[in-house]
């Protein structure tokens, strides 16, 4: 098996594909704006913060991955991935966000299909000399871990 075709599967569990847990797609599909934007706790993040976060990380790592390019200043403050327009809570928007990490996994999927498997050994010399077949691996693990936080969340919401 290729490192394209396991990467390919790691998305695709975390996204839509039933594997060792529920992917990201079926724990949101039945949720509203503001079940999404709850917070039980003040300063702990929404279920709704935590995928723009992902949004942003598999965005900015997928830019990096077409352009073949990664600057090694990262001057991206963390918890600002995690933001949300408090403006904007409401169930149309909701539904744009869906959308777009949709898109962000779809636009993974075609990207990697459309890599030759050489450019996944490639090493990045601004990224610690990561290969692209790592990088992308870790962010596959990164999504898993905030998938489990979204479904512990979820699931707090059902005990309140």
């Amino acid at each position: 098996m290729s490192y394209k075709a396991i990467l390919i599967d790691q998305l695709n569990a975390c996204y839509h594909d039933k594997s060792w847990f529920i992917p990201l797609h079926d724990i949101l599909t039945d949720l509203n704006a503001a079940e999404a934007s709850y917070v039980k706790n003040e300063g702990e993040h929404s279920i709704w913060a935590i995928v723009n976060h992902l949004i942003f990380w598999n965005e900015k790592w997928l830019e990096r991955y077409i352009a073949e390019q990664v600057n090694g200043q990262n001057s991206v403050n963390n918890e600002d991935t995690f933001d949300i327009d408090p403006s904007n809570l409401n169930d149309v928007e909701w539904r744009k966000t869906l959308h777009r990490l949709k898109t962000v996994f779809s636009d993974w999927n075609r990207a990697l299909e459309d890599s030759e498997e050489h450019k996944l050994t490639r090493e990045i010399p601004a990224y610690f000399n990561a290969p692209w077949w790592g990088v992308v691996s870790n962010l596959c693990i990164h999504n898993a871990y905030h998938i489990g936080q979204i479904m512990l969340l979820k699931k707090s919401m059902k005990h309140t």
